[in-house]
């Protein structure tokens, strides 16, 4: 099974890797759901990673809280992109809604735009999306070439076991255009059962990797 595992700044990293981390997001503040970490620890993990071939995803977000972002926010997140870019960042994670919970459109084709080079993830920012509304997210995200999607089937304070039933109709929906990552309350000692329950390979968790 291929685990991506959250992390926070550099010091983890190499213990996760050597305890089987196929993928590592790379976060600041993961208190408030993860924030885009600083310039320094996403140079440093860049290099570590490529080093042993592990593909590295970076948090763009500006901060916590909600995913309503103004121009200015969303500048400083375009910036960090562009620097992502440079880096040679494997895949970048950012997710922008409305105030009445619909995909910011102008505002995610400006961060797409942005991404040139790199897979893109919408995070979950997805289980913001009120459920009649998420199939055509879907759509919407298929359409504007965004790779994968973060979920963790509804809201985070929901165990997971709660959710499978709602994460196995997106996944079922996204029919295979879009991958679909479940996470949110996945560690090692259930990865296996909801994998399997779910019928996906991957999955996403901070506690996903039982360290050696």
């Amino acid at each position: 099974m291929y685990k991506e595992v959250a992390v926070e700044n550099f010091s983890d990293i190499p213990l996760m890797v050597m305890s089987g981390a196929n993928r590592i997001e790379l976060n600041d503040n993961l208190a408030v759901g993860g924030t885009t970490p600083s310039l320094g620890v996403v140079q440093e993990t860049s290099k570590y990673l490529q080093e042993k071939g592990i593909p590295l995803v970076e948090m763009i977000r500006s901060r916590g809280g909600n995913f309503v972002y103004n121009d200015i926010e969303l500048k400083m997140m375009e910036a960090d992109l562009f620097q992502a870019q440079k880096l040679g960042i494997d895949a970048v994670t950012f997710g922008a809604l409305t105030k009445d919970g619909d995909i910011d459109e102008e505002a995610m084709e400006l961060l797409i735009g942005s991404s040139s080079g790199m897979q893109i993830v919408f995070h979950m920012a997805f289980d913001a999306i009120p459920l009649e509304k998420q199939f055509h997210a879907i759509d919407w995200l298929v359409e504007n070439n965004v790779d994968r999607i973060l979920t963790h089937g509804g809201a985070l304070d929901i165990p997971i076991e709660n959710t499978i039933d709602h994460l196995k109709e997106i996944i079922e929906y996204a029919a295979g255009r879009i991958e679909i990552l479940p996470g949110g309350g996945i560690n090692y000692d259930n990865c296996d059962d909801i994998a399997k329950e779910l019928n996906v390979n991957a999955l996403h968790g901070t506690q996903i990797i039982n360290p050696k």
